[in-house]
């Protein structure tokens, strides 16, 4: 096993839309100081590269090359976007056949010559494939985990700071289980500057209880936003890089940040041996500490309801 990694080098694997544009967030921020892409289509992660290299005088200084799965073997972080997309009218499950063999081949290529990095999976159904990569890696709970509902809770706080006026950067709340339709939004500790969100809307200058802003609405719009963005463009890249490329600097950077990854619950909610989002403590260690918040009743029942539906997609795989 190699011990010698390098704390500021990332690899990405796959270099489609997902996997190129976290690379350019990457860089943008400055998160990691040498970053590798690799693809079945080398000429592709050769091409994305390039571009990006272009750009290295706008930047603070780093090094972006396409690779082989050799040169990840010193990455502190190997963040995985390849795999089938989503299509118009398929959900995140609908791609767990398409997915698992590629990714028995991606991860057995990885473990080959790292062993000691910290696993992120971006590819959907995203919890499934968490599950699965720690399954296949033999890697502990801590260095393995999804980008989960990080995505997902930006969208509740975004479209919250729309509704109420106040910037995203004040609103304050979580989407948990699974990154999907059945997905909860934990209204019961939403809070907009610190002041809970039921109190908050009686003094919100907008009618919380049309339609167009009511609460319930917002929780749809969250759930379905990634649908709808398909439906329009074809797929949704330029978040969940952002989102990829938060949960990198948190780990690069030692943060100590909370976030709501998809990782192994031990027992959360009783909730067990599947992969889903809950806040979570993330340094450079990986998962430092899962937090079991606590949650309105309705809530907790969602959450387990997400993981029974997330146990039932993962036992018709073929491990």
């Amino acid at each position: 096993m190699n011990k010698n990694l390098n704390p500021n080098k990332i690899a990405v694997i796959g270099a489609g839309g997902v996997g190129a544009t976290t690379a350019y967030a990457l860089m943008v921020q400055g998160v990691g100081s040498e970053i590798v892409l690799i693809d079945v289509n080398k000429d592709k992660a050769e091409g994305e590269a390039m571009d990006l290299r272009h750009g290295a005088s706008f930047v603070n200084p780093v090094d972006i090359y396409a690779g082989d799965y050799q040169d990840l073997a010193d990455a502190k972080l190997i963040i995985i976007t390849a795999g089938a997309a989503q299509k118009p009218g398929e959900t995140r499950l609908d791609l767990i056949k398409k997915n698992t063999g590629i990714f028995k081949n991606i991860v057995s290529s990885i473990t080959e010559y790292n062993q000691d990095g910290i696993l992120l999976v971006v590819t959907n159904p995203v919890d499934i494939l968490t599950h699965l990569t720690y399954k296949l890696s033999g890697f502990p709970a801590n260095r393995v985990m999804g980008s989960g509902t990080v995505l997902d809770s930006s969208r509740f706080r975004s479209l919250l700071s729309k509704n109420c006026g106040v910037a995203a950067s004040n609103v304050h709340g979580y989407i948990i289980g699974e990154h999907g339709d059945s997905e909860v939004p934990v209204w019961s500790l939403t809070n907009i500057a610190g002041t809970k969100i039921e109190n908050y809307c009686p003094i919100c200058n907008k009618d919380c209880q049309d339609k167009e802003n009511s609460l319930e609405d917002i929780s749809y719009q969250v759930k379905n936003a990634a649908y709808e963005i398909i439906e329009k463009k074809g797929a949704t890249f330029y978040a969940v890089a952002l989102a990829v490329s938060r949960i990198a600097r948190a780990i690069l950077r030692d943060e100590n940040a909370v976030l709501t990854v998809s990782s192994l619950m031990e027992g959360y909610y009783g909730v067990e041996d599947i992969s889903l989002s809950l806040p979570t403590l993330i340094n450079s260690n990986g998962i430092e500490r899962v937090l079991e918040l606590p949650l309105a009743e309705n809530e907790e029942k969602a959450f387990k309801e997400s993981a029974e539906h997330l146990k039932e997609n993962f036992e018709k795989l073929e491990v």
